[in-house]
């Protein structure tokens, strides 16, 4: 259960990672717009005729104030479509839609219900005995405050009927309006009654947020200490999106009237109260201590560390060791981006971690006792600092009190750091051993290691994307991949089957770090994390749907078979020729050749899904069909255009380009019915699906319809692969047909020995 849980936190704080990526942005034009349109600013540095009332420049940056703070005025919409998007498995251009449609309907419901019940006037107007603060207005609907939760409890519902409704089949007469069609309809409705439930539940919820928040502002800088040390130790769980989100942008990190407006969240009201400088003597500490002591130990205390690593390091490394080290410092000194230099000493010595969570979490609480109220959009990097610190002035944000403690952190961090390197012997960059070379993996050191010739076969590479196909191996391979997505740093999966999963081959992929809970697996790379994603997508597009552990194993039981059978004067084929003329006898045929001291404890059989040629798989025109490197089993090139259930069972998966179905037998043996030879090329033109995922067939009923014309002159072939995908050891496939053959008659058998 707990792994369970840490998987659904893990894709619920990816899913934040998309709409907490435009603050920056809006942050940048809100900050800029902001400072310099402030009279007192303009008339400090002598800059009226350029910048004055009535300018061209000053006109552009109102409108960049106004664009910043649109953002963050929508962003309960803007979460609501970002975490459908982030949560959805498929189409999720879809599931965008239909949560933009569910936040309104939901709005518009709650707004009907507080009409109904007189707490809204007919012109728009809040009663008089509504509390203050309880009502707002949503992109122009009166509803209830709910900030972001409002959006992520659309975000995650949407997302959730999506991924159940977004391939349902129905009734002929209503077929048009199934698939994804059917997505924002459901959408609609559920959400139309979650508004109704709202109204009566979201009152209750709210007291909770706010008795929360007044808990948390109420206990002071202990309250701001915990936060912080909190927040930091989540970082190798990468669950601390979930944690510091609901500070940030909800009430229970506080709430303030600020130009009229009642605002929640430590960082709205920030951004608030910076839009609306000109009145705001100095910025609010309050909600400013969730996140301005990052600046004291990302720009100043981690490069110390660095520092002291690098210090450390043998004389022989440390040039590597300074090179890897300097450019992590940098990343954290000026974007605010801390996981590369955390992930250099976490996983090598995790005791170090514990004093980096201990001196940051102590960051926030000195940043808060200091009355230091510098903002953030995403970290707290130089270039934050500059923007909502330095140009805002010393009078609004105290930020030059930042580097007299940021020197006493970097001094701390040097220290602390060098003194238990040393003394325990951590084998920090520089400090590997001497077999160990200081660097990570790259692309050139994948194919090296291909060209050295492994005796790993699991190693090797064979794609144009060898760093892919190796994450893709490390993973599991393709078919133990459940979801593929990313954050500012880490790779995020879930995998099937976390068994599957290699530490080994992913550290050969230019990875930092690995963290593994249930199903969920993040692998940390750095910000460049968003192009390995995109290239991974890219190879798993036309990757063998297969786990990465079989195909091994497979090989290597074929290859002992085949030296087996040579050593004993016969051949598999000579074998199934031999069977052929039995083929019509019955459901249990036995091989006429005898079998040297090995009984057949069950056999079951699977039967030809097409009517067609029948052939040994070896004859298949792709060598990775030939080579049985997908499974075991049979072609049948087919000359009539029905797909019919091979044997009694249920569909488990049907791939997006409709050219192939995962089938699962009632006896257990795992199917992959692959039809033509790089049909997935075509994009699902020829081919139309009869049966959905999930559901379960009996032998001889259609599941699929042939465009044969089409196929035939598009389809570099039609030969259609017909596999058992993980045979085990002690079960070997015997071909029962050769030639022309019916849709329902014995294709091949799989007979498990004793």
């Amino acid at each position: 259960m707990k792994d369970k849980i840490f998987g659904v936190l893990q894709r619920v704080g990816r899913s934040f990672m998309l709409p907490i990526a435009i603050l920056p942005v809006a942050g940048l034009l809100l900050g800029i717009g902001s400072s310099f349109t402030n009279e007192t600013t303009i008339a400090t540095y002598g800059l009226q005729k350029i910048l004055g009332s009535g300018t061209l420049l000053n006109s552009l940056l109102i409108i960049m104030n106004k664009v910043g703070s649109a953002v963050f005025d929508n962003l309960p919409l803007i979460f609501a479509v970002g975490v459908a998007i982030g949560m959805a498995k498929k189409e999720k251009e879809v599931a965008a839609l239909s949560a933009l449609i569910a936040y309104f309907v939901m709005n518009v419901a709650i707004s009907a219900m507080l009409l109904i019940n007189g707490e809204i006037t007919a012109d728009g107007q809040i009663a008089k005995n509504v509390l203050e603060g309880t009502v707002t207005s949503v992109c122009g609907i009166q509803s209830l405050q709910m900030g972001v939760f409002g959006g992520i409890i659309v975000g995650l519902g949407v997302a959730a009927l999506h991924n159940r409704f977004h391939k349902i089949v129905l009734p002929n007469a209503l077929s048009f309006f199934g698939g994804s069609r059917f997505v924002p309809i459901i959408s609609t409705i559920v959400y139309m009654f979650v508004g109704i439930l709202m109204y009566f539940i979201w009152p209750v919820v709210q007291n909770g947020i706010y008795a929360l928040g007044g808990l948390v502002t109420g206990s002071g800088y202990i309250g701001t200490l915990i936060f912080g040390i909190i927040k930091r130790a989540l970082i190798p769980f990468g669950l601390h999106h979930v944690f510091y989100m609901p500070f940030w942008q909800t009430a229970v990190g506080g709430t303030m009237e600020v130009a009229g407006q009642m605002v929640q969240g430590g960082q709205n009201i920030f951004f608030a109260q910076l839009a609306d400088s000109a009145n705001v003597a100095h910025f609010s500490a309050d909600a400013t201590r969730y996140f301005s002591g990052e600046f004291i130990f990302m720009i100043f205390g981690l490069p110390g560390a660095a520092l002291a690593m690098y210090r450390c390091a043998k004389p022989e490394k440390k040039k590597a060791a300074g090179g890897l080290l300097l450019s992590a410092a940098l990343a954290c000194m000026f974007t605010g981006i801390t996981e590369p230099l955390e992930f250099s000493f976490l996983f090598v010595a995790p005791a170090l971690f514990v004093v980096q969570v201990i001196l940051a979490g102590a960051a926030y609480m000195i940043a808060h006792m200091l009355n230091i109220a510098v903002g953030l959009t995403f970290s707290g990097g130089f270039l934050d600092l500059f923007l909502f610190g330095i140009l805002q002035g010393n009078e609004k944000t105290s930020w030059l009190r930042i580097i007299p403690v940021g020197i006493i952190y970097f001094i701390l961090y040097y220290v602390i750091f060098t003194f238990m390197i040393k003394k325990f012997d951590f084998k920090t960059p520089g400090r590997e051993d001497d077999d160990t070379e200081t660097k990570l993996y790259t692309k050139a050191d994948v194919n090296a290691r291909k060209e050295a010739g492994k005796t790993d076969s699991a190693t090797i590479t064979t794609s144009n994307d060898p760093v892919s196909e190796l994450i893709t191996m490390g993973l599991g391979g393709k078919k133990n991949i459940v979801d593929v997505d990313c954050c500012a740093t880490r790779l995020r999966i879930t995998v099937a089957e976390p068994e599957r999963v290699r530490d080994d081959l992913l550290k050969q992929t230019d990875s930092r770090g690995i963290v593994k809970k249930g199903q969920g697996v993040q692998v940390i790379y750095g910000p460049h994390v968003t192009v390995i994603k995109a290239k991974l997508e890219e190879y798993l597009e036309t990757a063998p749907n297969e786990f990465a552990a079989d195909t091994v194993e497979n090989d290597t039981a074929n290859s002992g078979n085949n030296t087996a059978e040579t050593a004993n004067g016969s051949d598999s084929n000579a074998t199934q020729n031999q069977a052929a003329g039995t083929e019509n006898e019955s459901d249990t045929a036995q091989t006429s050749a005898p079998v040297k001291e090995e009984k057949i404890r069950k056999t079951a059989i699977i039967y030809s899904p097409v009517n067609g040629i029948a052939a040994d798989l070896s004859t298949a025109p792709d060598e990775g069909f030939a080579g049985k490197m997908m499974g075991d089993g049979a072609v049948v090139t087919p000359i009539e255009g029905t797909v019919y259930a091979p044997a009694d069972g249920e569909v488990e998966f049907i791939f997006d380009t409709k050219h192939a179905i995962g089938f699962q037998t009632d006896s257990g043996i795992p199917m992959l019915l692959h039809m033509g030879i790089d049909t997935v090329k075509l994009e699902g033109k020829g081919f139309e699906i009869l049966v959905t995922e999930g559901q379960k067939v009996k032998m001889g009923e259609p599941m699929m319809k042939l465009d044969l014309e089409f196929l035939s002159a598009n389809a570099p072939s039609l030969v259609s692969p017909i596999l058992d995908t993980e045979p085990e050891d002690n079960q070997r496939i015997r071909l029962l047909a050769n030639g022309e053959i019916k849709a329902g008659e014995p294709l091949f058998a799989v007979e498990t020995l004793e």
